[in-house]
């Protein structure tokens, strides 16, 4: 029983470009075949289930031929599997779609086409650069620059190009570039047309290069640029000056690692995308039951006796609910006790479950939350703090300090992932980073144990480190780094906020 196959347009690298029917392919699919120049970042909608499979091509070295890629996917739909075939730009502008959807048909399969955003509208669009204008042309051609300039005759009409459109894309032209330029002006068009050539659009590595006909080529060059670029020709282009917006935003193009486990990364790598970084995502740590969850569950079937719960992660927080919802209870358990929550990010969390927080202290660290009960009468009182096995003891030693019987109780613990050790040394060493954040002192003490004693010095060379608060940045100048930003609100948007007042002023 043949499955189904989609062609899915994986748009042109910016990955929020993805179309909501693509993403609801990929998150459906049983295999997900992908190219090249679609972003990995869309892989992370893929069911656990899925089986990933790359094919892509890059300057000639290509991993599988077509014909090999068209045999993949007949083979997989033919398993009965739901096949998602990501594919760079839109499926059928110069994606060879058109190919892969007749073969399906041969095979007896059925298939939908998913159109993508093509790189031969978004690219010029984040370089600022629209293709139409009433002022400058209403015609658009887009043409392949891949054609090969041996050809005998070619099937393109250069002169009908050069006379009828008013603005000309060419996709995957780098490599021919003077042929390009050489049959443009060969056909009627000025020496001083303006050309733009955009590289890696929409994505933070964009590169925009401006010229004209009879100097683009040497300015292509003397910048070395390479593949994948998108050409543009037209009186158009001299429009970048004024309108072009995406390589403005404040990080543009800054290469950005985040430390965080990568259960919690997602605030901060989607804050920092959106400011125009690139964001490098190599946990340090990551986010682990516990072996033994018999202390948390005598608390649980405890929970009469206890007048306040205080909660200082989100992630004390989800593993604190989900062995409450194991053990068959809910919410209504806790409708005696007063909560206190360390931050807004844990308060949002513990309003998910229907709990609103009783303290929120206006400082947000261990130290913040104890002298927010200062107010409070707990001599005496029951308190529960369920937290990581790893934190810290000023709470709890603080809390007792004020006559409270605390049980400090582990309910997730964090221990470190090396999966991106050897890359992040590499880049290190190629000088591929501008900043480092961390967000709590585990992510410094697991960063910097991946760090060879002798070579920290000159890994970490240029590099600015960006803290989300105080705790961390004595941690962190205690293990030997030189800590740059740190925020004042110990918070994502906080620390956020701290690298955007730094950028502006360095």
């Amino acid at each position: 029983m043949n499955g189904k196959v989609y062609l899915v347009g994986a748009g042109p690298g910016d990955p929020e470009l993805i179309t909501l029917k693509g993403l609801s392919c990929i998150q459906k699919a049983d295999v997900i075949i992908y190219d090249f120049l679609a972003s990995p970042r869309l892989l992370a909608h893929a069911a656990k289930r899925a089986e990933i499979l790359y094919v892509g091509k890059k300057g000639g070295d290509h991993t599988l031929s077509q014909e090999r890629i068209n045999a993949l996917i007949v083979e997989k739909a033919s398993q009965g599997r739901t096949v998602a075939r990501l594919k760079g730009g839109d499926p059928y502008i110069f994606g060879r779609g058109g190919e892969e959807a007749e073969v399906l048909v041969d095979a007896g399969i059925p298939y939908e086409v998913v159109p993508g955003v093509t790189s031969a509208i978004a690219a010029p669009a984040y370089a600022g650069i629209p293709l139409t204008h009433r002022a400058f042309t209403s015609t658009v051609g887009f043409v392949t620059g891949h054609e090969d300039p041996t050809k005998g005759v070619s099937g393109i009409e250069w002169e009908a190009l050069a006379k009828g459109m008013g603005t000309l894309v060419f996709l995957m032209g780098m490599k021919n570039l003077p042929h390009l330029v050489s049959r443009l002006t060969a056909a009627g068009l000025p020496e001083t047309t303006p050309v733009a050539l955009v590289r890696w659009g929409t994505t933070p590595e964009q590169v925009t290069l401006t010229g004209t006909l009879g100097t683009i080529h040497a300015a292509a060059a003397e910048a070395a640029l390479k593949p994948p670029v998108v050409m543009v020709v037209g009186a158009v282009v001299g429009l970048r000056e004024k309108l072009a917006w995406f390589e403005k935003k404040p990080l543009f193009g800054k290469r950005i690692v985040v430390t965080r486990a990568r259960e919690q990364a997602s605030d901060l790598v989607q804050a920092l995308s959106d400011l125009g970084a690139r964001c490098l995502e190599y946990p340090t740590i990551r986010i682990a039951p516990l072996e033994d969850d018999a202390p948390l569950d005598a608390a649980i079937d405890g929970l009469s006796r206890y007048d306040w719960l205080v909660f200082t992660s989100v992630n004390g927080v989800r593993a604190f609910f989900d062995r409450l919802f194991h053990k068959g209870k809910d919410v209504r358990a806790l409708g005696h006790v007063q909560t206190a929550v360390i931050g807004p990010a844990t308060q949002k969390k513990l309003f998910e479950y229907g709990l609103k927080s009783d303290i929120v202290p206006e400082s947000f660290r261990a130290e913040s939350v104890a002298a927010a009960f200062s107010q409070e009468a707990l001599r005496g009182r029951y308190v529960l703090l369920p937290r990581a096995m790893e934190a810290r003891s000023v709470l709890p030693d603080a809390l007792r300090q004020m006559g409270a019987n605390v049980e400090d109780i582990p309910v997730y613990r964090t221990e470190t992932t090396e999966e991106a050790a050897g890359t992040i040394l590499t880049l290190l060493e190629e000088k591929g980073v501008d900043m480092i954040t961390f967000t709590s002192s585990s992510t410094v003490k697991h960063f910097r144990a991946l760090l060879p004693g002798d070579r920290f010095d000159a890994l970490m060379e240029g590099v600015v480190v960006a803290s989300i608060g105080p705790i961390t940045t004595d941690t962190a100048r205690g293990l030997g780094f030189t800590v740059h930003v740190t925020a004042d609100t110990f918070t994502i948007p906080g620390l956020v906020e701290a690298i955007l007042q730094y950028q502006s002023t360095s």
